[in-house]
């Protein structure tokens, strides 16, 4: 099992984390249908300055107030030919035919491009920061040993979600026709996005009515030995999960590849949701064989998250 743990985990770490880290020039996503607006290098008091894009629906303004949800890994999610793997996950195709259906209120996305401190800034930094600082430096010197560019600097996940909170957020707010009440917004990602969303919801619980984690990044780094982070986690969640009824939680996993490490970790978080209260009407986990860890693969099942976090 370690052996084939190291294996998967250094390709994947190649050919997906690191991948996403860059931060290649900005350029305008063309999308099939709704447009983006952009904003290129957002400047923040929190965090280095990013590429943020905003999704509008085609009816956009007519059905004002509209829900929004705030996702991770923003320049993986509209236009395949400006990735760096060519992959996206087609956003605004899947949520333009689920309004049009019916099967979600009128919704706009907004995308927050990563940088090249991704890890640091979606690694969760309070249940981390729940061991012995001795601990806390071991993980990490782990975490690098052959993958430098993992943790690039010090975990400031908390400084990442202010500037989500107190600084972006209002500025959507300013400039769109939301509502920007807790029932209509969401936060999504996959991977480290995925712990970064649960983090979000629970850091920020009226703040963020749902959270959507695809192929949840239980394990944290790519170290089998001596990584407290799957328990540090889950004890977090057990002490700090919002109650179920003001919010929704979708989880799911694939079982290829790197998200085939997930399940075991992904059941024990299931039998702690439903311990917490949390039922079929405010969450859903789901197992997706076949899937592997990759945008193709999030984008094949996006619809059932949406429908599921905004119907």
């Amino acid at each position: 099992m370690s052996a084939r743990y190291l294996a998967l985990s250094m390709l994947c770490v190649i050919l997906h984390f690191f991948g996403c880290q860059t931060e290649p020039e900005f350029n305008l996503p063309t999308v099939s249908t709704g447009h983006i607006e952009a904003y290129p290098s957002f400047s923040s008091n929190y965090v280095p300055s990013r590429d943020i894009v905003v999704w509008l629906p085609e009816d956009y303004p007519t059905q004002a107030p509209y829900q929004v949800v705030y996702m991770h890994d923003g320049q993986m999610l509209f236009d395949s030919s400006t990735t760096w793997n060519g992959q996206e996950w087609g956003v605004d195709e899947t949520l333009s035919d689920l309004i049009k259906q019916g099967d979600v209120s009128p919704t706009i996305v907004v995308g927050i491009s990563n940088t090249s401190n991704r890890h640091s800034e979606y690694f969760p930094q309070q249940p981390f920061e729940n061991q012995p600082k001795a601990r806390q430096d071991s993980l990490i010197a782990h975490a690098k040993r052959g993958l430098s560019n993992l943790f690039s600097t010090e975990i400031y996940s908390d400084r990442y979600l202010s500037f989500l909170v107190n600084e972006l957020k209002p500025h959507i707010d300013s400039i769109y026709a939301t509502s920007p009440i807790q029932d209509h917004t969401f936060i999504a990602g996959s991977s480290m996005g995925g712990l970064i969303s649960l983090y979000a919801l629970i850091e920020y619980p009226e703040t963020f009515g749902g959270a959507a984690c695809l192929s949840t990044h239980w394990i944290g780094t790519f170290e089998s030995e001596l990584n407290d982070f799957p328990s540090l986690y889950l004890d977090y969640i057990k002490d700090n999960l919002p109650e179920p009824e003001k919010h929704k939680i979708y989880f799911d996993y694939g079982t290829v590849g790197l998200d085939s490490l997930y399940e075991p970790y992904q059941l024990e978080v299931d039998e702690l949701m439903v311990t917490l209260g949390y039922s079929d009407r405010n969450w859903l986990s789901r197992k997706f064989e076949g899937a592997d860890h990759s945008e193709r693969s999030w984008k094949a099942r996006l619809s059932t998250p949406l429908k599921f976090l905004l119907n």
